[in-house]
Parts: C-alpha cells; structure tokens; sequence
C-alpha cells in the first residue's frame, strides 16, 4: 500500500511496525522520497471488526485479527492506509538538518585555487570577524560590496589583501559575484554562517570567558587579603 510524499529533501530512515512484519518506508528515486509503503508478511498482526452471527439473538460485532483471505483485502487497504498517515504525521516532527551539515562542510573546507589553498572562514580572528561583520551590514546586502566599500571599515587591510579575502570567500561558497560587475552578495549559506558565527561568539564565548576571567579576579583578590 503506497501514497505519494510531498517531502522534497527530507529523508527517513524505514520505520517498522508490528515487530518488523509490516514495515512502513519511503520508496526513494534520485535520492529523493517518491511514496511512501506500507508492506506486510502478517496480516493477522492487524485487528478488524466483524459481524458476528448468534444463533440467538441479534448479530454484535467483534475485533478479531485480520483473515489472510480476498475477503479482507478492503479492511485491509484501511489498515494500511491508517499506517500510512501516521507515519506522514510523524515525518514533519522530524529536524533535518542535513542539508546545514553539507553547507558547512563546503563553507569550512579548504579550497584549493591556482596552487594554492583556501582556509574557511576563521570565526575567531579578530581581523576575519571585522570582515565578516562588514559583509553583513544591511546597506551591502541591499546593493552589493566591492572592494572599495569595504576599504574604510577595514583600514588593517591592504587592497591586496582585500581583493585575496574576495577571491578565497567566493571560492568558499560564502559570497557570489554579480556576472559583469566587482559588486558581491552574501549567499544564503553563507549568511546563515556568518550570523551563527557572530552569534556564537558574542552571545556565549565572549560573555563565558568575562565571566571566567573575573570570577578568577575575585578569587585572587579574596586569597590576597
């Protein structure tokens, strides 16, 4: 029993029911989940009711497991049918992050170009993350950065330097180039990155050292009185 999945990018790993005798999985093509089945090796594992005839009084019904027989076979579609959308209620619970694991391998990785190789973006450095904080201003996200932008909020850089730090950044996927023109934009990848980066590190590494280093401060002052 199988219904289509409008799931695009999200894949699951099978799931069994019943002990493993009717396992639900996605039926995937070009890695993609093109429906989703429901198969079973046991279809007494499943319970349905019956009309059961008395030969005394009227007719009840009862929950019996389900009869291997062509009779079954429409209790049976609804059995699975049930397994199905389960299953499709259960799969948008899921946090996929897969595709944030791959974008930050490709933005971290090292690049090789024209003999020499690229380091991913250096989140800690302070020369990189005045960099990176400069490629975030809202101003450059609207119309684009050059060179020439960048050259009076980051007077530590040389404009070779500058132009090397363009050069490695679009080689890593974080920034793209305008075809015809110097101008650049952030990428969506490597928008998310430089803001987790900044998050990470203004909002918990920073606050978490201070507080270590002036705890160590107290602790020095109180043995020295």
């Amino acid at each position: 029993m199988g219904v289509d999945v409008g799931l695009p990018g999200r894949r699951a790993a099978p799931q069994s029911i019943y002990q493993v005798r009717s396992p639900v999985a996605p039926v995937e093509g070009h890695g993609r989940p093109l429906r989703l089945e429901t198969t079973t090796n046991d279809v007494s594992a499943f319970k349905h009711y019956l009309k059961v005839e008395h030969r005394q009084g009227p007719a009840t019904r009862a929950l019996a497991p389900v009869r291997k027989t062509i009779y079954s076979l429409l209790d049976l579609r609804e059995i699975l049918l049930g397994c199905n959308r389960r299953y499709l209620e259960y799969l948008p619970s899921l946090d996929d992050f897969s595709a944030g694991i791959r974008a930050l391998d490709r933005l971290t990785q090292t690049a090789s170009r024209q003999r020499a190789q690229s380091q991913g973006p250096q989140f800690f450095q302070r020369v990189e993350q005045s960099l990176l904080a400069a490629l975030q201003r809202s101003g450059f996200n609207i119309a684009g950065q050059r060179r020439a932008d960048l050259r009076p909020l980051l007077t530590q850089c040389s404009p070779a330097t500058l132009s090397r730090q363009f050069a490695r950044l679009r080689q890593l996927g974080v920034i793209k180039r305008v075809t015809g023109t110097y101008r650049h934009y952030l990428t969506r990848a490597g928008r998310a990155a430089i803001a987790g980066g900044r998050r990470l590190t203004e909002q918990t590494i920073i606050p978490a050292l201070a507080r270590r280093i002036c705890s160590q401060i107290a602790n020095t002052e109180v043995v020295s009185d």
